[in-house]
């Protein structure tokens, strides 16, 4: 008989954690698992394979609350869900895991947990703190995506989590760009063409990114696009406008095929204040990109490899941004090794030997 899982994750937006888990849970149903997803975000379901089972609420309703919201639905469903059912799944929490190792304990229910963003970027308050850690030690075990993420959690909780990288998928990336005909009239030739792809948050910092190009001289020919949706959308429409950016940067929302946008593009940049893996680099690495990003906790310097496969820059500093973006086209050799680099030591993101690694991890907790 095969073994069942419970994917948890009420909130299913459109980030790298997201991307994740229908690989990660595609790969589990397509091997010896029965996999059931919980979520509210049912407009999602077509991107996981056939005999993948949906137990979360089907009101449309819920898709577009907050996410607080959607964590009270999801994990009502399922205390519920477990209360009555006979057979006791493995429950794989990826989103709100505090409260799923709770409701999971509660009912006697084994859990693992992925945590998906660097500790240092959690809540700041004393009690809020303790009271993870607390709960965090009841998990059967804990799943990072990142060697410095694993430090962090050891010396934070002192839990010797799994380190798994994010499975990479290659053909997906390929398939999405031999099938597009999109037109990119805002990128205009003989202009620098950069890209910042992320959700509109605070952990984003998208404002470090526009003031590094407020920053460069009114003559440099340069063409910014910022993708994604979120709850800064209104604030940073708000600095464009009084910074007269307008003609150098342009939101476009969320789209669904963003890589026609990213092969593009002269330079990737990131400013985030915290990460987990962000998957928006290994897209840039993969597709030979130029990368430009903070040294935030945790993933960019380990998938730059300590700067040897693309800038690394203090959080919040636009002044260095925009210096490297200055020197682009007079850096080009020393742009062209660091590529390199990237692409000789990036089969550590191999999609099959990390959706093995996951299939082990699995098998560990069953």
């Amino acid at each position: 008989m095969k073994k069942k899982i419970i994917i948890f994750n009420p909130s299913l937006e459109d980030g790298g954690v997201e991307k994740n888990l229908f690989l990660v849970s595609n790969y589990l149903n397509s091997e010896k698992y029965l996999i059931e997803v919980l979520t509210c975000n049912n407009d999602k379901l077509k991107k996981f394979s056939k005999g993948i089972k949906f137990i979360g609420t089907k009101n449309t309703f819920w898709q577009n609350r907050n996410r607080k919201i959607k964590y009270l639905i999801c994990l009502k469903i399922l205390f519920f869900n477990l209360l009555f059912r006979s057979d006791r799944p493995l429950i794989f929490a990826f989103q709100a895991n505090i409260y799923a190792v709770l409701v999971a304990k509660i009912l006697n229910v084994k859990i693992i947990t992925r945590s998906n963003s660097a500790p240092s970027g959690w809540s700041k308050n004393f009690f809020k703190n303790k009271f993870y850690k607390t709960i965090i030690k009841l998990a059967d075990d804990v799943m990072v995506n990142s060697l410095d993420f694993k430090k962090s959690f050891k010396k934070k909780f002192n839990i010797n989590a799994t380190c798994i990288y994010n499975p990479f998928d290659k053909n997906f990336i390929k398939n999405r760009l031999s099938n597009n005909n999109i037109k990119i009239n805002f990128f205009k030739k003989n202009y620098l063409k950069i890209i910042s792809i992320g959700r509109l948050t605070d952990q984003k910092d998208h404002l470090t990114t526009l003031k590094a190009i407020e920053a460069l001289e009114p003559d440099f020919k340069i063409k910014m696009i910022i993708m994604g949706k979120g709850t800064n959308k209104f604030l940073l429409e708000k600095y464009i406008k009084k910074k007269n950016l307008g003609n150098r940067v342009k939101l476009i929302g969320y789209k669904k095929n963003p890589y026609p946008y990213l092969q593009s593009s002269n330079i990737v940049l990131l400013t985030s204040k915290y990460e987990g893996l962000p998957n928006i680099l290994l897209e840039a690495q993969y597709l030979k990109k130029y990368i430009i990003s903070t040294d935030c906790p945790t993933g960019p310097n380990e998938i730059l490899l300590d700067g040897k496969a693309g800038d690394l820059v203090k959080i919040g500093d636009y002044k260095k941004v925009a210096h490297l973006i200055k020197n682009y086209s007079t850096n080009k050799k020393k742009i062209k090794k660091m590529i390199t680099i990237g692409t000789n030591n990036f089969k550590r993101f191999d999609f099959k030997i990390n959706c093995k690694k996951y299939l082990d991890f699995v098998n560990s907790n069953l």
